[in-house]
């Protein structure tokens, strides 16, 4: 931007053009109120808004930023890419390359499907599900988010085995009823849905490590014990490492649990970190699963702007800058801030629980005894004490994400510099949600 131009005048702006004055719904900062802030440049750990005030970032774009914004190689990838030509309509070689690096980190992964979006990926890793045991109902876990499609977003009470209800305007009840939706980290009402339904379950589609109620650790054993199940009554499991996936670990969360307890999904999803901060999703599994997408199968899937060849570009260069350097230095950064999140509210006397899963974490207050373990654990926090904690840390230059029902990112140029601004902003920010009020 050549002048600086205030965030409320771009959010009045805006709202006057799109719904919300948004483009998607978490930006609005609807639970967290105040003026969303408009962002014009990154570098680094850093984010600037439009005003020009630098703000450390913890969102990193909703994870895709692992290696940091502007990485010089990830842009020079791009900028050789664009002076080619923005898009083709046709397969380009680039495609077939991070597909390679794909399946060279994610081993049980045979063959990949790129796509545009998390919600693309796995609104057709479901229908191929679908399509490939010729069932209709599938499981999924009160929590977890699966991105958009009809099918995915009912939600449904306690109970096993409930028939959802759709859980947005717009999705008949007829879609809903094709989705178990059971509570996480409930292996018996997996069993029980079985027990009942599994004949005609087609799969069970679960996020790797839930980041969508807040970060949710998986119990020992859970993602095995689904593997064993789908497998022993013919569904399929799809784990959704949209968030997770190439961030956890270079293997996503599946690289840290399933690598080494010995089981596998059918199905991968992927999104954000594959991309580098371009619109790239894919799909991918078992061979004789994915050969039955067209133009193998009769599952039909397209994408004019799949593969696109900027968009592989970026993911290209991001997974080769993700090396083992650049986790160490994530892994490290967040340990040290959430145990210094932990202690900062802790001296402040704000009960709370610090949930983790690889390096992500995210904090659920008034949680200290029991932590949670699933979604009706998640709703039951101190969320009133989110929103002062949040002004406080942003007012001090440190962006985070703008819910407390989502995942804190580090990447790997949060140095030393970055992190003491974050550590300084949060004896204040501390004090800001011992002080609030339901």
């Amino acid at each position: 931007m050549t002048q600086t131009v205030s965030s409320e005048e771009l959010y009045d702006r805006a709202r006057a053009l799109m719904p919300g004055g948004v483009n998607s719904p978490v930006r609005a900062f609807g639970s967290v109120g105040g003026t969303p802030r408009f962002l014009v440049s990154a570098k680094g750990p850093y984010v600037t808004d439009s005003e020009g005030r630098e703000y450390v970032d913890l969102v990193c774009s909703w994870g895709p930023a692992l290696v940091g914004h502007a990485h010089p190689d990830v842009l020079a990838a791009v900028h050789t890419a664009v002076d080619r030509g923005l898009s083709f309509g046709a397969s380009t070689p680039a495609e077939a390359d991070l597909a390679a690096l794909v399946m060279d980190r994610v081993k049980p992964v045979e063959r990949l499907r790129m796509v545009s979006t998390g919600t693309e990926a796995t609104m057709t890793a479901v229908r191929l599900a679908r399509g490939f045991t010729g069932r209709n109902l599938v499981i999924k876990f009160a929590g977890c988010y699966h991105g958009h499609l009809d099918g995915l977003l009912a939600s449904a009470g306690s109970g096993v085995a409930t028939l959802a209800l759709p859980g947005s305007a717009g999705v008949t009840e007829a879609t809903a009823a094709e989705t178990l939706v059971l509570p996480y980290n409930d292996i018996a009402a997996v069993e029980a849905a079985f027990a009942e339904h599994g004949a005609n379950i087609a799969a069970v589609i679960t996020e790797a490590a839930p980041a969508n109620m807040g970060v949710v650790t998986p119990a020992d054993g859970f993602n095995a014990a689904l593997s064993r199940i789908t497998t022993a009554h013919g569904a399929l499991l799809i784990l959704d490492e949209v968030l997770t996936g190439f961030r956890t670990s270079p293997a996503g969360y599946w690289g840290l649990t399933g690598a080494n307890e010995g089981w596998a999904p059918d199905l991968y999803t992927f999104g954000k970190v594959i991309g580098g901060g371009m619109p790239v999703a894919a799909l991918g599994g078992r061979a004789e699963v994915m050969d039955y997408l067209a133009p193998l199968g009769p599952v039909y899937q397209a994408g004019t702007l799949s593969g696109n060849p900027i968009a592989m570009a970026a993911g290209v260069a991001t997974l080769k800058a993700a090396t083992a350097e650049v986790y160490a230095n994530i892994d490290a950064r967040s340990a040290q801030l959430s145990q210094a999140v932990s202690d900062a509210l802790a001296a402040e006397g704000v009960n709370h629980s610090i949930q983790r899963a690889g390096n992500l974490f995210s904090i659920a207050f008034g949680t200290a005894e029991h932590g949670v373990h699933n979604y009706a654990d998640a709703l039951a926090q101190d969320t009133f004490r989110f929103k002062p904690f949040f002004h406080s840390m942003l007012d001090s230059g440190v962006y985070l994400p703008p819910s407390v029902f989502e995942a804190w990112f580090l990447s790997g140029a949060h140095d030393d510099a970055a992190m003491d601004r974050i550590l300084a902003a949060l004896p204040a920010a501390a004090k800001a949600a011992a002080a609030a009020k339901p």
